[in-house]
C-alpha cells in the first residue's frame, strides 16, 4: 500500500514535471487512420523510462497503421489542468477516441470530489461534443485516506461511466502497484518491464471500444 501512496505522491507533482510526450512524433502517422488521444499524468507520460517503452507507445505498436496514438499526458497533471488544455488538443488532433486518465492528483491535493467530478464531466462532454468516444482510466487512492473518502473517490469514476455510458478501467495500476519488481528505483513509477501489464489493463476496455 505504501508503494501505491508513493506513486500517487509522484503524480501529485513532488517530482519534476515532464514535458508532454506526443507519441505521433516518434511513430509516423497515417493520414487515413483513426486517432486515439491519451489524456493523463505521469503514468501515461512514460516518466523515467524511454518514451518508446511506455504503454502508450506500446499501444501504437499494437494498433499498427490503422490508428494514430497521440500522448498528451503530463506528470503532475490535475483535472483542472487537463480541462484547460483539452479544447486546443481536441481542435488540433480531432481524436476519434479519448483515453481519460486523470484525478489522482486532485484527491491527494485536497481538491474536493465534486470539483474533480465536474472537471472530469466537462472533459467528457467536450470530447463527446467533438465526436470522440471517451474511455475512463481510473486510479485508486491508498486506504490511509479513509474508507469513506477512497470509496467516494472510486465511485466518481464508476458514476461518470454509468451516466455517460463509458468504458471504464477501475485501476490502471492493477497488478503493478503492489509488485516492487515492477517499480522503478525511486519506488514511485512503474518500470519499463511493467508497461506491458499497464497496456494489458487498458486493452481490456479499449479493445471492445475500438
Amino acid at each position: 500500500m505504501l508503494r501505491t501512496l508513493y506513486l500517487i505522491f509522484c503524480l501529485c507533482g513532488f517530482l519534476p514535471v515532464t514535458t508532454v510526450v506526443m507519441a505521433d512524433e516518434t511513430i509516423p502517422a497515417s493520414k487515413n487512420a483513426s486517432t486515439v488521444l491519451v489524456w493523463g499524468d505521469s503514468l501515461s507520460a512514460a516518466y523515467g523510462i524511454p518514451v518508446e517503452k511506455g504503454w502508450v507507445s506500446l499501444l501504437q505498436t499494437k494498433l499498427g497503421d490503422t490508428y494514430n496514438v497521440v500522448n498528451g499526458s503530463i506528470s503532475g497533471e490535475t483535472t483542472a489542468g487537463g480541462l484547460t488544455r483539452l479544447p486546443e488538443a481536441l481542435k488540433q488532433h480531432e481524436p476519434d477516441y479519448v483515453l481519460l486518465e486523470l484525478g489522482a492528483n486532485d484527491g491527494l491535493r485536497g481538491i474536493d470530489l465534486p470539483t474533480m467530478r465536474r472537471n472530469l464531466e466537462q472533459m467528457i462532454m467536450l470530447a463527446q461534443a467533438a465526436d470522440a468516444k471517451v474511455i475512463l482510466l481510473g486510479i485508486q487512492l491508498p486506504p490511509n485516506y479513509g474508507t469513506t473518502f477512497t470509496e467516494k473517490f472510486a465511485a466518481t469514476y464508476t458514476d461518470l461511466a454509468k451516466q455517460y455510458t463509458l468504458p471504464l478501467l477501475p485501476f490502471l495500476l492493477d497488478g503493478v502497484a503492489e509488485n516492487w519488481d515492477l517499480m522503478q528505483a525511486d519506488g514511485l513509477h512503474p518500470t519499463a518491464e511493467a508497461q506491458p501489464q499497464l497496456l494489458a489493463n487498458v486493452w481490456k476496455v479499449l479493445e471492445t471500444a475500438l
